[in-house]
């Protein structure tokens, strides 16, 4: 996906979104800092690049990965929203809404 896009919502965001695939190292750690159940290094290698999209949430300020979100599917008729994860530190500061 290249370096990917960034967006943030107001000039005074908290966070901003890359629309890009997380690295392995990336979405193992961001799972592990939302509380959700570990994933091996090589099911995360054989599943990332094929989402039909990807988002990485980050710290506006200092640009650190704190939740991310893909979308998978057919491509046609069929989108499953999943990896939804937010480090458990910046839950409920809009984030997953942003990363929605």
């Amino acid at each position: 996906m290249g370096k990917g896009r960034r967006s943030s919502v107001g000039s005074d965001s908290l966070f901003s979104i890359e629309a890009r695939v997380p690295d392995v190292d990336t979405y193992l750690l961001l799972r592990e800092k939302a509380g959700m159940r570990a994933r091996t290094i090589q099911g995360a290698t054989k599943g990332l690049g094929s989402e039909l999209f990807s988002v990485i949430l980050r710290v506006s300020e200092s640009g650190e990965a704190v939740g991310m979100g893909r979308v998978v599917g057919d491509g046609g008729t069929v989108f499953h929203i999943c990896d939804m994860a937010v480090d458990e530190k910046w839950q409920g500061k809009g984030g997953g809404t942003m990363i929605m």
